[in-house]
């Protein structure tokens, strides 16, 4: 008994220093990022273009164009991925066939962004002949988020105990019924937490939107779904890299602009999940 528990402290031990460790730097990089970037913060950086050669001015059209973008990608990926999960889960067979479709959904989350962004330029920009926008862009964003949503979308309906879905046939309900009426309300939290973790992600990719929608520099806002966009993600990467004589502080302030943006879509996830799961009785 005495080993036992000795062990267990040593397990806790060592579980506290790996989280400490992954913790720490963190911290330090959000502090050296909230240092520097506070220092550009203002409204006019936030609601301004960028002038002097993106030396001066602010980031508006960058932020605009990745709510676009994100907008965008939910538009396209949230009903396909979810109608996607409730025909795997709810109607399709067991065999071989749909064992197939879920192993090439899981493989389908591993693939490097960089390769969504040239399949989207082969597809949508070249084939479909839709230019370098942003529909190009959203669309290429959708199918990389689709395997995130639809796993996600998944696990939610798996989650629904089988009995409610027994009850609802025992009173006459069709399947479509059930699913409208009893599993998608109750899966909803895990749904929509998996969705906006999914568009979380998107908007913080550069890879995919390298090709596909981002532009250098637009001295306007974009008016069709045809046009480009400046996007926070590829402009972080264009002050880093491209642009000589950038002050930290403008570049820190485009980092610290969209880390608050995405973690203001993981807060909202998290007070959806706990809103809804207030209703479930079980």
């Amino acid at each position: 008994m005495g080993n036992a528990k000795l062990t267990q402290k040593i397990v806790f031990f060592l579980l506290g220093v790996a989280t400490v460790m992954v913790i720490i730097p963190v911290i330090l990089i959000f502090a050296l990022i909230l240092v520097n970037g506070l220092q550009a913060i203002s409204l006019e950086f936030i609601f301004s273009t960028p002038k002097a050669g993106m030396t001066q001015g602010g980031i508006f059209p960058a932020i605009v164009g990745t709510l676009y973008l994100v907008l965008g990608t939910a538009a396209f990926s949230l009903p396909l991925g979810i109608l996607a999960a409730i025909y795997l889960t709810e109607y399709a067979s067991d065999n071989w066939l749909t064992r197939l479709i879920d192993i090439a959904i899981i493989n389908l989350a591993g693939v490097p962004s960089i390769v969504f962004g040239l399949f989207g330029v082969a597809l949508f920009v070249i084939l479909l002949n839709f230019g370098t926008s942003i529909l190009s862009g959203s669309l290429t964003l959708s199918i990389m988020t689709l395997p995130v949503i639809i796993t996600a979308s998944k696990e939610a309906l798996n989650s629904v105990p089988k009995s409610f879905r027994e009850v609802s046939y025992s009173l006459g309900a069709s399947r479509w019924q059930t699913v409208r009426n009893v599993v998608l309300p109750n899966a909803i939290p895990g749904i929509m937490t998996g969705t906006i973790l999914g568009l979380s992600r998107a908007a913080g990719e550069t890879a995919p939107i390298l090709f596909t929608v981002a532009a250098f520099y637009l001295p306007r806002l974009p008016r069709t779904v045809y046009d480009q966009a400046m996007a926070l993600p590829y402009h972080i990467y264009v002050l880093s890299t491209q642009v000589p004589n950038v002050p930290v502080k403008i570049q820190y302030g485009t980092v610290l602009v969209l880390i608050v943006i995405v973690f203001f879509m993981n807060i909202s996830a998290a007070y959806i999940r706990a809103k809804f799961r207030k209703k479930k009785q079980w």
